[in-house]
């Protein structure tokens, strides 16, 4: 879904607890296996490969090599990207296709890799994606709607419990450098006691009060 136009992507980005069961229409995530060889203040170089016919459970134990190792051959694409330093829900980003066995050899041998599962719906009128992280950033899921333009005047759904669009540490850059099971329970804790929060300066936040149907992207 990550398709920035004029080398730039919007989007905005939630904390959420889980992927929701109306999420799964049977269909298989895309997995995303990423290795990050530059993370360092939201400046990002990150090789990124994809399969979309492999069934893998992101626990906490799951090592992204050995899923590599043993499933090099299962994915379909690869991309070697450049990022920016993230600033209202606006990123430079610079993308470009190669080949998948160069890929897996550069993630072998080197850089911060982290695995995750990505579903893809429809709500309301946005493309979300839903991403459930595996390994190190495990039990991590994050939800982000995207556009062409900046994202003003979006539907939340209830799902989404707070917006974390300008949290350099939940960006996947971030999450390679310093992984999400190292500071979990202090996010927690200011979770706890400052609560939810969404960020008044996107237009008005729609937010969702009815189970409204999902449709699969």
């Amino acid at each position: 879904m990550s398709e920035p136009v004029n080398d730039f992507e919007y989007e905005r980005r939630f904390f959420c607890r889980e992927m929701p069961a109306e999420y799964d229409d049977g269909d298989l995530p895309t997995l995303i296996l990423q290795s990050y060889y530059v993370h360092a203040d939201n400046y990002a170089l990150r090789i990124r490969m994809k399969s979309h016919d492999l069934d893998i459970a992101m626990t906490p134990d799951l090592d992204p090599l050995d899923v590599l190792a043993r499933y090099r051959d299962r994915f379909s694409s690869a991309y070697v990207t450049v990022k920016g330093p993230s600033v209202g829900g606006t990123r430079y980003e610079m993308e470009h296709a190669i080949d998948t066995r160069i890929a897996a050899e550069l993630v072998q041998r080197g850089g911060s890799p982290i695995i995750k599962n990505r579903y893809s719906v429809w709500i309301a009128e946005d493309g979300w994606s839903v991403d459930v992280f595996g390994g190190a950033n495990a039990p991590l899921v994050v939800a982000e709607a995207e556009r062409a333009t900046p994202v003003t005047n979006l539907t939340i759904p209830k799902f989404c419990i707070t917006e974390i669009t300008d949290q350099p540490r939940f960006n996947n850059d971030g999450l390679a450098g310093r992984p999400f099971s190292q500071w979990r329970d202090e996010f927690e804790q200011e979770l706890a006691e400052t609560g939810p929060h969404f960020q008044p300066y996107f237009g008005r936040n729609r937010m969702e009060t009815e189970d409204w149907p999902l449709t699969a992207q």
